[in-house]
């Protein structure tokens, strides 16, 4: 078995119980460095190679600012993010024009979240090493380079063809994909609707690649959570010298999807007076940058997504009608996970495959009874809940198939989407009194079951029966075909 190297991440900070912190949330998937200054910060540098900084802005001598700039000189593919209790915009714009900041964490964070962003960080740095091989093999056969290079992006536009979006064969997405398909070719703008995590970037990618702009530039900017000034210039770019901390022309992301697509992710958080400013960028298909009075004619289609009701918000006054829509062409509207559990085992099924292929630990797939309990739990956290419960699965497991034991106690503690447990009891108060105690017998057998994870020495000694008693009541009851 390949045996993986963990990413190494350098954590930098003065508060010294902030640092045993990071530490101890980071290092179950880091080899974490930690340092209380920058000085000490840059011995480590020298010595190890380090995927990703988290540096405090606010400290004793240099700032993160200042640290992460003399970083970005030296070590430019290192992954650089500043943590810091405040949210002052200068310091947020001079983070990302001198230092070159990936992302700027506001305090408190949630663990799960840092982690996310620090693995995506480490992934950055993986990527752009493996950018400047190919930029390499560019220079040395330019010609095989570019043959490459179309096969990547034909692989890439394969990817989000319609039919490769996994679902089942009676999936409700399906009517949602033929409609996708008719729209695709056409420049209208779309808004696309669904709770976090339902996939709705990926429906926006399939928008781009299954139109007439698929060789041109796809982008995409979360709007959610960011200040006005911040989000001008990162969309519509800015002018040297313009506000503190522009040190150089910055060209915005409608000038980069020039002749593509522009994806604007939580949309529905952007303020009134930028929606103000987003209006007349989609009405005049014009940008200017921040500083400049020069006005750049783009050529973008806009494909925006929102997990809020944008119809009840122009109601209530909080967005604006007419840009509403401006964005809303068309309108996609993707379903919670819960609404569609047929593709439940089919998505599992898929993110395994990715995951034996990127962690190297092959696995013949999942049982039956683990399928059951992923199908019945609700997946508030929706498709990107279920991707990290199949990866957490597999990083846990010994054996060639994932059992439910494997699975989150919330997930198997979950009572059947359309079988409430207060159903269950009213269904068992209906029949005969056998039919009656029977079912509420089934229904204790099932839920210890679940409790002891299976283990039918434990269930059998809760419910006072020995393990052949307890087997002849999950056969007599149909459950054992579930629990074996």
């Amino acid at each position: 078995m390949q045996i993986l190297k963990r990413p190494t991440v350098l954590c930098v900070d003065d508060e010294i119980r902030s640092l045993e912190t990071l530490e101890r949330t980071l290092d179950e998937d880091f080899d974490v460095l930690t340092a209380s200054n920058a000085d000490q910060a840059m011995e480590l540098l020298e010595v190890n190679e380090v995927h990703a900084i988290l540096c405090d802005q606010r400290m004793p001598g240099k700032t993160g600012v200042e640290f992460l700039t003399e970083v970005r000189q030296r070590w430019p593919q290192t992954a650089r993010l500043i943590l810091s209790g405040y949210t002052d915009s200068e310091d947020i714009i001079r983070g990302l024009n001198e230092a070159g900041i990936l992302q700027y964490i506001t305090k408190p964070w949630h663990p799960d979240n840092l982690l996310l962003i620090m693995r995506g960080a480490c992934r950055l740095y993986e990527l752009q090493n493996e950018n400047e091989l190919l930029a390499m093999e560019m220079r040395l056969t330019e010609d095989q380079a570019e043959k490459n290079i179309s096969q990547k992006k034909q692989r890439l536009q394969q990817s989000f063809q319609l039919d490769e979006i996994r679902r089942h064969k009676h999936s409700p997405l399906n009517d949602l994909c033929e409609q996708t398909a008719k729209i695709a070719p056409y420049d209208v703008s779309v808004l696309v609707t669904g709770p976090s995590g339902a996939g709705k970037e990926l429906f926006a990618r399939a928008l781009h690649y299954n139109s007439c702009r698929a060789d041109r530039h796809f982008v995409v900017e979360n709007c959610g959570a960011m200040p006005d000034e911040l989000l001008a210039s990162e969309l519509f770019g800015h002018k040297k010298g313009s506000f503190t901390g522009a040190i150089s022309d910055h060209v915005g992301l409608f000038e980069q999807a020039d002749g593509g697509t522009i994806f604007l992710d939580e949309i529905g958080e952007i303020s009134p007076s930028f929606q103000v400013k987003l209006l007349r960028v989609l009405q005049e298909r014009e940008v200017r940058r921040l500083g400049e009075h020069q006005r750049r004619a783009v050529n973008v289609r806009v494909v925006a997504s929102t997990n809020r009701d944008l119809e009840e918000e122009v109601r209530a006054g909080r967005f604006r009608q007419d840009l509403y829509f401006r964005l809303a062409e068309v309108t996609l509207e993707l379903p919670a996970l819960e609404k569609r559990a047929v593709d439940i085992p089919v998505l599992a099924e898929g993110f395994l495959e990715k995951a034996v292929a990127e962690f190297d630990k092959p696995v013949k797939g999942f049982t039956e009874e683990a399928l059951g309990c992923m199908s019945r739990y609700c997946w508030p956290g929706n498709v990107r809940e279920l991707q990290n419960e199949v990866r957490r699965m597999l990083v846990l497991s010994t054996e060639d198939r994932l059992s439910a034991d494997l699975l989150s106690p919330r997930v198997l503690r979950a009572a059947p989407i359309e079988e409430t447990a207060e159903t269950e009891v009213l269904a068992c108060l209906d029949g005969t009194l056998k039919e009656r105690i029977e079912g509420l017998e089934k229904r204790i057998l099932r839920e210890t079951l679940i409790r002891h994870r299976w283990n039918k020495s434990q269930a059998s000694r809760e419910l006072g029966l020995s393990r052949v008693g307890l087997r002849s009541k999950l056969e007599r009851y149909g459950l054992n075909k579930d629990f074996h």
